[in-house]
């Protein structure tokens, strides 16, 4: 029987390893951004299916206003996961299924010219294997009608769909507008009612529809003057064209591959549904079977699923399962051991973009850390 000085030592070991941790952590990441440059850091750290540590550091707008944990980031490619997401939605109800055709599903001719009789599916949209490019551009999907751009076959590599793997973020914006079609709702306000709402998650991909006092400002930073330079459009507002907005073709305005605006410590509690095969508490957002499906990679090269891929770069020797993200100077991760039930959360609004063993220094070291101090000594 456990006597009463036994419990006491127990409770106060559990109140202060969490302090020593953070503490530690904190002190460990001002160093990080004293010895490279960077603009601002928000973190987070899941333990045991609970968001167990947040922290920003830094600053929200250069010399004027801190970064607090509570602001929001356009977190780049991400985003991708939360379109996969919403799309096995949709599968689960049996309103598409992730072997149909794409010129079926969106309305228009989508096939590789080199391969005309091979079907491009949607599981090879949301896999990367679909070998459509973004030699066009993909910020309107006028880069692949044939109708729209003459030089729409600039659009498609020389291999077969199925048969090759290359980062497209075209892939994302045209599944986007496949499950606006198909949901009935406009992109953002499907997110917003099937994922963020019943997660109870503040974020979207309208920036008009959040508090902008609460948006960190970008910075891209400048190698040859060791400067940081606000990037503006990062936030830009799409009221002008959503005036001449066309359902299920208008929507790479929205950025499906890219444009979720949300906090770091939100973002976790995100990363919790992927973490726990689909499911936060007892709210479920998709099955546990598609859960895994996409965290099962498709392309053994690449070992990415959809939108999802596996890695053990980032802690030598350990896999983790996530996504990254960059755009106009941010850099974004979040990764997590779904066997050990631990995660992270690292986004820089700013930071030399210097690369180490395949992933930005900052980002990858900013992880290193926070498994060192929260997984690895408690």
């Amino acid at each position: 029987m456990k006597t009463f000085s036994t419990l006491l030592i127990g409770c106060m070991l559990v109140c202060i390893l969490p302090l020593q941790a953070q503490e530690s952590s904190i002190q460990r990441l001002t160093q990080l951004m004293q010895d490279y440059p960077v603009m601002g850091l928000s973190v987070a750290v899941v333990k045991e299916g609970k968001v167990v540590h947040t922290q920003a550091l830094g600053w929200k707008e250069e010399g004027k206003e801190p970064l607090e944990t509570t602001d929001l980031f356009r977190i780049a490619s991400i985003s991708k996961s939360f379109t996969a997401t919403a799309l096995l939605q949709l599968v689960e109800k049996k309103v598409l299924s992730l072997d149909d055709d794409v010129s079926s599903l969106i309305g228009f001719q989508i096939r590789n010219p080199k391969f005309p009789d091979t079907m491009i599916t949607l599981r090879m949209l949301l896999s990367h294997t679909s070998s459509i490019n973004d030699q066009q551009g993909y910020f309107t999907l006028d880069a692949l009608h044939p109708e729209k751009n003459a030089n729409w076959q600039g659009a498609y590599n020389a291999y077969a769909p199925g048969k090759g793997y290359e980062y497209c973020n075209l892939n994302f914006n045209l599944a986007g507008a496949i499950l606006e079609k198909y949901s009935g709702l406009r992109f953002d306000a499907y997110i917003q009612e099937n994922i963020l709402q019943p997660l109870g998650l503040y974020g979207g991909y309208d920036v008009d529809q959040l508090d902008k006092s609460r948006l960190a400002t970008l910075y891209a930073y400048q190698r040859d003057s060791a400067k940081f330079i606000a990037s503006p459009a990062a936030y830009v507002s799409k009221s002008e064209e959503l005036k001449i907005y066309v359902p299920g073709y208008s929507t790479p305005i929205f950025s499906p591959t890219g444009g979720m605006k949300i906090s770091a410590p939100d973002l976790a509690k995100y990363l919790l549904l992927h973490m726990n095969y689909g499911k936060v508490g007892t709210t479920r957002i998709i099955s546990t079977a598609n859960a895994k499906a996409m965290q099962t990679p498709l392309s053994t090269d690449e070992n990415y699923g959809l939108a999802l891929w596996k890695t053990d770069v980032l802690l030598p020797g350990v896999e983790l399962v996530g996504h990254t993200g960059s755009a106009y100077g941010l850099y974004s991760a979040l990764f997590f051991n779904p066997a050990e039930k631990y995660g992270f959360v690292v986004i820089s609004n700013g930071c030399d973009p210097t690369e180490e063993e395949g992933y930005i220094r900052v980002i990858r070291r900013a992880i290193q850390i926070l498994h060192e101090e929260w997984i690895v000594k408690p």
